[in-house]
Formats: structure tokens, C-alpha cells, sequence
């Protein structure tokens, strides 16, 4: 049986969550979505949606959607979701998960990987972080779970630009791609979006089966001040295939996001054996700071490419397609908290045949 794709939100207070889950709950799109809402306080998506009380309930949608709310552990929440689709109480395709604002995603998505059970009945599609436009520059600043939101996204959206100048909305565009430059960024109004644009993503595989999307990384580093690219705020940089990830400033000077992101390239193959002791290592060592990696790697001895992503602590790695007629090259992105750059690209240096 195919797994149940799930889609974590995520987004500090007020960035639009519940917004963009009333449209995602009122929309005749044909589609049956379960709506898990974590949230640690008193109030919870408006009574017109959820019927409040002090215990897990589960509400049918007149779209044919179904939402519930939980106070206790998420395995357990899951587990009774699926129980009730098995019994055929409830029916529903998907999953999306909105977490508390102030929420770490880091052990919302781990959930998805160390649980036997969920992991025999669901997939983590992606993590999808909402960040307000008119106050996210000082959440940033003052909130690491906000930094660690953004650090987590495979897609990013920025809410209430209506609300700020296009150059405000630049530079917190600039910002968000500094600190994570694999997620795509796209802004929203009133949380109204594609559902495409939030569901299916394929955005989070630990294990790797689908080969990565092969313009993640883009192509070399350039300065966008000379590069001839429109990056203002209607661009989309998923397509553009540029790297965004070095390290120029991008008009957010005064201050230092303890999240931050770096790129490993080389055209040389990687020795499998010192680059798998190496990568040990440095999970051991810093596998809490690594909020997310991912790469495709050029390994000796192999004709295929390799992929590899992981979260914290926990890594997959597989083998994906041919080399084709492209030049063999790897390419991997890092993302985390104060990570030692030049040790670590130091390290990997030292891992090519």
C-alpha cells in the first residue's frame, strides 16, 4: 500500500499558518487532506472550522477534508488517524501538520523516521515554512526557532507583502536565501496558494529513492549584482539556475544569523570510505547543529550518481540515476547552526580520491 504523504507547516506567531490552512480547508479542490493542528495554546483554527474541546476530536469538512486536533504525543495522533481510515471511519490522502509557532520542526519531522509504525504508513513530502514580511526581519533576529524554520524548509513563502515596500520584501528575500538556499521562495497573499505549490513537493526523502532535483545547488557562484538576473521579489529562484548560497552580504548587515548555509563542490570523486568515516564523525560531533544536508556525489568506483540527505543525526544515501553526458561533479549543501565551514570543507577536501 502506498504511503501517506505528509506536509509539515510551519512559521513563527502570526507569520499566516491558520490562514493558509482555512484556504486549504475551504477549497472545493477535490482533494482529501487530514489537517493535524498542534498547537500548544487555547486557541486553535476558528471555531467556523474546529469545534473546540479539551480532548482530541476529529472534524469532517463538507470538502471532504477532515481536521484534528491533539494535545498529546503525534505518533499517537497518527496512529489513530490511520486506524480510523483502515476501519473506513474517515478517509483522506495526505496529510498536512500545522506546528505551534514557536515549534522546532526538527522533531516534528524525525517523527516520520523513528517511529516504525508511522514510518510503515506515512512519508515526510516536505517541510513548508511561512514567514511574515513585515515582521520576520526581527523575528529572525530575535528568535533562533525562527531561524531553525527557515533552516528546515523545502519551501518558503512569504506572507503580508502587502503590508511592507518591495525593497523591505527583497531583503528578507535575500536573507531567507542566505540562510537556506535549496528551498524556493515565493510570496503569498491572505494564504492564498496553489496546492501544488504545497503538497507533493518531494521535498524531504531520507532514504533517497527519487533522485534530487538536478537545479537544487544551480550552477556557479556569481555576484547578482553583475550576473543580468532580475532578483526582485517576483523571481523564482527554483528555476534560475544560479547558486544563491555564497557568502556576500545581502542587506541584512547589523547582525549574524546563527543559521547559515555553505556549498561543497568538486569535480574530483570522493573515496567511499573516508568520505562515510568522515561523515560519521561529524554527525557525532555536530549532528545536532545540522539542521539539513543533501547532495549528489561523484563517488570512485561508481557509475551512478549518489545521493544522500539527512536531518540531524539521521542520514540516508542511495543510488540514483547513470551519469549521463553532464560532467561528473558533486554537489552538496549544508545547513546549520554555527557549523565550522572551513573544517568541514576542509574535511571533505581531504575525503577525494
Amino acid at each position: 500500500m502506498a504511503l501517506i504523504p505528509v506536509t509539515i507547516l510551519t512559521g513563527f506567531l502570526g507569520s499566516g499558518k491558520t490562514t493558509l490552512l482555512k484556504h486549504i480547508l475551504t477549497e472545493e479542490h477535490g482533494k482529501k487532506i487530514a489537517v493535524i493542528e498542534n498547537e500548544f495554546g487555547e486557541e486553535n483554527i476558528d471555531n467556523d472550522i474546529l469545534v473546540q474541546d479539551n480532548q482530541e476530536n476529529i472534524v469532517q469538512m463538507s470538502n471532504g477534508c477532515i481536521c484534528c486536533t491533539i494535545r498529546g504525543d503525534l505518533v499517537e495522533a497518527l496512529n489513530e488517524l490511520w486506524e480510523q481510515r483502515k476501519n473506513k471511519k474517515i478517509s483522506f490522502d495526505r496529510v498536512v501538520i500545522e506546528t505551534t509557532g514557536v515549534a522546532n520542526p526538527g522533531p516534528v519531522a524525525q517523527t516520520f523516521f523513528m517511529d516504525d509504525d508511522v514510518a510503515d504508513h506515512y512519508v515526510l513530502d516536505a517541510v513548508v515554512t511561512l514567514v511574515d514580511a513585515k515582521h520576520g526581519q526581527q523575528q529572525l533576529n530575535e528568535h533562533e526557532e525562527a531561524q531553525r524554520q527557515v533552516g528546515f524548509a523545502d519551501q518558503i513563502f512569504i506572507t503580508k507583502t502587502d503590508l511592507v515596500t518591495p525593497a523591505e520584501v527583497d531583503a528578507l528575500r535575500n536573507r531567507l536565501m542566505h540562510m537556506n538556499p535549496r528551498a524556493p521562495i515565493a510570496g503569498i497573499s491572505k494564504g492564498v496558494v496553489p496546492l501544488n505549490a504545497v503538497l507533493d513537493l518531494k521535498g524531504f526523502n531520507l532514504n533517497a529513492k527519487l533522485d534530487i532535483d538536478p537545479h537544487f545547488l544551480g550552477q556557479d557562484d556569481h555576484d547578482h549584482e553583475h550576473c543580468g538576473h532580475d532578483h526582485s521579489h517576483d523571481h523564482d529562484h527554483s528555476t534560475c539556475g544560479h547558486d544563491h548560497s555564497h557568502d556576500h552580504h545581502h542587506g541584512h548587515e547589523g547582525h549574524t544569523d546563527r543559521i547559515q548555509s555553505f556549498v561543497f563542490r568538486s569535480d574530483k570523486p570522493f573515496d567511499h570510505k573516508k568520505l562515510e568515516d568522515f561523515l560519521g564523525g561529524i554527525l557525532e560531533v555536530f549532528g545536532e547543529k545540522m539542521l539539513r544536508y543533501k547532495g549528489v556525489l561523484y563517488v570512485k568506483g561508481s557509475a551512478r550518481k549518489v545521493v544522500f540527505q539527512g536531518v540531524h543525526q539521521m542520514m540516508g544515501s542511495d543510488l540514483a540515476g547513470l551519469w549521463g553526458a553532464e560532467p561528473k561533479q558533486t554537489r552538496m549543501v549544508f545547513i546549520g547552526i554555527d557549523l565550522p565551514k572551513d573544517t568541514l570543507l576542509a574535511g571533505l577536501e581531504g575525503c577525494l580520491a
